[in-house]
């Protein structure tokens, strides 16, 4: 008999404990979802700084390819070369023409920028050059280290050069007619003509 009373203490101590886990529960309830909520705002956050990287490249790409076609408008503007006319007769005009080329080496020309062509008599110096024969007064045009002499008549086989001077020394109007076109042609900046105004005008143009 007494020991039916000691059962139910023994269904009480089971139960003692098992409230005892419960209150542990509620303990760990306190766990609120809102703790990790506050979390998510900053999530929307992050997309927002990643939008505005796409946003910008797009208007850098047609910034880029704009002034890719501008370049080449550019181009054609320095085809044409300055054209400068010194007035001298005939029989100055070569005299003309050795001065400017000493203004010209004097201003910084170097003297492989220039070259000389002549209407009328050859320069001294291509012709003493041409006693050497052709091969060598070429070769020397092809090394392209110092001021270069040729007669209209042969300028053609000349390369281009920055810069180009006619002395319109004489010899027929053909020579001239001839010279100054091609001399226009060999020049990459600068043309310098010495001869008779009207002349070389009636040859280039009045605008000369």
């Amino acid at each position: 008999m007494p020991l039916i009373p000691e059962e139910p203490q023994i269904h009480e101590s089971a139960q003692g404990p098992r409230a005892t886990p419960a209150s542990g529960r509620t303990a760990p309830t306190p766990r609120p979802v809102p703790g990790p909520r506050p979390a998510a705002p900053p999530r929307p956050g992050r997309p927002g700084p990643v939008r505005p990287m796409p946003t910008q490249r797009t208007p850098r790409e047609p910034v880029v390819a704009s002034p890719g076609p501008s370049a080449p408008a550019a181009a054609p503007a320095a085809v044409t070369p300055q054209i400068q006319l010194i007035p001298a007769s005939a029989q100055g005009a070569l005299d003309a023409a050795e001065e400017a080329v000493d203004l010209l080496l004097e201003s910084g020309r170097a003297p492989g920028e220039v070259l000389v062509i002549t209407t009328g008599e050859p320069h001294p110096w291509a012709a003493h050059e041409l006693s050497f024969g052709e091969a060598a007064y070429w070769a020397q045009h092809d090394v392209g280290d110092d001021v270069f002499y040729a007669d209209a008549s042969v300028a053609g086989r000349a390369a281009s050069r920055p810069v180009v001077l006619v002395a319109v020394n004489g010899g027929p109007d053909a020579a001239a007619a001839s010279a100054l076109p091609l001399a226009l042609s060999r020049a990459g900046a600068l043309l310098i003509v010495c001869g008779d105004p009207r002349q070389i005008n009636s040859v280039l143009g009045a605008g000369v």
